[in-house]
């Protein structure tokens, strides 16, 4: 069994400390900035006040996600973490450049 390990993430500006196995820390970083995405898109609607409220509603869009996904058959985790990992490198490939600039 591997060793929990210590990860902070941040969400909608704030930081979380958790723990997670080793080979779950990449789904766990894509799923935060996942979900800060979607706070974010919705703080920048103006319509949701309030970092409670604005992660209500973010968790509702989610859920709405998940059981559209399980409906139309869905895709398998494994499948999702795999197009998850390709997104990833395809933003990271993206983005070394613009490291070089700084």
């Amino acid at each position: 069994m591997a060793t929990e390990q210590q990860l902070t993430l941040t969400i909608f500006g704030r930081e979380y400390r958790v723990a997670c196995a080793p080979e779950e820390r990449d789904d766990l970083i894509a799923c935060a900035r996942y979900v800060d995405m979607k706070m974010t898109a919705i703080r920048d609607t103006g319509k949701v006040m309030g970092a409670d409220r604005v992660a209500v509603m973010a968790a509702l869009q989610l859920a709405q996600e998940l059981f559209a996904a399980k409906a139309s058959g869905g895709v398998s985790m494994g499948e999702l973490r795999r197009r998850l990992k390709q997104l990833n490198e395809v933003a990271d490939e993206m983005l070394a450049p613009q490291e070089k600039l700084f």
